[in-house]
């Protein structure tokens, strides 16, 4: 049991992070209001002194200046939100009140998360390659949801494909790739292997421009 709770925790921490690194705090990506109210509720908890119709924009402190939504823009997003229970008030004192994501919340900004997942290059690559190897079974059906998931990304990413399902990729990928092994739960059916040389590697380095 406690391995399970530090693991989901883990997995938190990771979305978190990932959610105010590629979007809270990066103005050049843009996004509805819905989608960082979500962002914010998750990295900070937001405070609110009314149940039914409550200022938020009052809750939401250092996030106010990072993204530019007008105060109609966040309520109307708020009550949206409410109303697909994404989200929920809880009564924490007698005239004040917590916005938490609801389970259905929490899916929704894992989905967000994956959404915005990408990997900085650095300026000099480091003549190493990462090797991404998966094997996930078609079933049941979550197994298959996750390999397809798995495969588009990193074809959206930029890897190259060597077989089925051997992927490589020139820079440091492992927390990335460990990131979306989590959210889908197939940890146990990747791995990465990092090579210094391979085979058609002339061929590769051509297709990533090394």
């Amino acid at each position: 049991m406690q391995k399970k709770q530090t693991k989901k925790r883990k997995e938190v921490i990771n979305i978190k992070k990932t959610i105010e690194d590629k979007f809270l705090y990066n103005d050049g990506i843009t996004a509805t209001a819905g989608k960082f109210l979500l962002a914010a509720v998750l990295a900070a908890p937001l405070f609110v002194v009314a149940a039914a119709a409550p200022n938020i924009l009052s809750g939401m402190g250092k996030f106010k200046k990072h993204k530019k939504y007008s105060k109609k823009q966040i309520q109307t997003a708020f009550n949206n939100l409410k109303q697909r229970k994404l989200i929920e008030i809880i009564k924490i004192g007698k005239e004040k009140y917590e916005v938490r994501l609801t389970n259905k919340g929490q899916k929704r900004i894992k989905e967000f998360s994956f959404d915005l997942l990408d990997i900085a290059k650095p300026k000099k690559w480091d003549k190493k390659w990462r090797i991404l190897i998966f094997d996930i079974p078609a079933k049941p059906k979550r197994y298959h949801q996750a390999r397809e998931a798995l495969r588009r990304k990193i074809k959206e990413l930029g890897f190259y494909q060597i077989q089925k399902s051997v992927w490589v990729y020139p820079y440091e990928c492992e927390d990335e790739i460990l990131f979306i092994s989590e959210l889908f739960n197939v940890q146990k059916n990747i791995e990465i292997i990092t090579a210094e040389k391979l085979l058609h590697q002339e061929k590769i380095e051509e297709f990533f421009n090394l």
